[in-house]
């Protein structure tokens, strides 16, 4: 996941960052990366603490408020600390380090989304950028996590057969919360069972 993730920061930076005079070529790499580190800083803050309805409706395509990718909260958060460390990094102003992540981070995420949420598209998927997310915790990784599917959720996610409320409740369950739909002995099994055969 991480490779395909600086790929994609690699293919949406050519105008913000390698013909940008505000960056010496000799930073280009540099800077990729540093909005490399924020993307995934971001996305395992929201993943380990606990956000996984958040990130699963983020990486199934459901837009922030008013249907732009960058009025979503994880989002935000992720261009608000990259402009920040860019700042810091490169001496850029505010404006001219908002200007890059606004013009890098949106195709980013976009195709991010797009790969992620496309069954037929197998070079990232729900399974692999959560479990490269909650691996930093210690969790199980990908969907070893008491028989977790992410890509089953994310792809009826994405398709519209599962709603937030119900993402929700899985993540509730997972986590250990009581969501009062997955207690018992039926626990995440029998949550995701009910979910499905709605």
């Amino acid at each position: 996941m991480l490779e395909q993730l600086m790929s994609l920061i690699q293919d949406n930076s050519q105008d913000a960052i390698v013909n940008n005079p505000a960056i010496p070529n000799q930073n280009n790499n540099a800077a990729m990366q540093t909005v490399f580190q924020s993307v995934v800083g971001g996305l395992q803050n929201e993943a380990q603490g606990g956000n996984l309805s958040g990130l699963m409706g983020l990486l199934s395509g459901q837009a922030g408020q008013g249907g732009s990718l960058m009025n979503n909260p994880i989002v935000a958060g992720i261009a608000q600390n990259a402009i920040g460390s860019l700042m810091e990094k490169f001496g850029l102003s505010n404006s001219a380090a908002g200007n890059i992540i606004a013009q890098v981070l949106p195709g980013v995420l976009s195709s991010m989304i797009s790969k992620t949420s496309n069954p037929n598209d197998n070079s990232m998927d729900f399974g692999g950028i959560m479990g490269s997310l909650l691996g930093g915790q210690g969790q199980a990784p990908q969907q070893q996590q008491g028989g977790f599917d992410f890509n089953q959720i994310g792809y009826a996610l994405a398709d519209g057969k599962l709603d937030m409320n119900d993402v929700m409740r899985i993540g509730g369950s997972l986590l250990g919360g009581n969501s009062g739909n997955a207690g018992g002995a039926g626990g995440l099994g029998g949550l995701l069972g009910g979910l499905f055969g709605k």
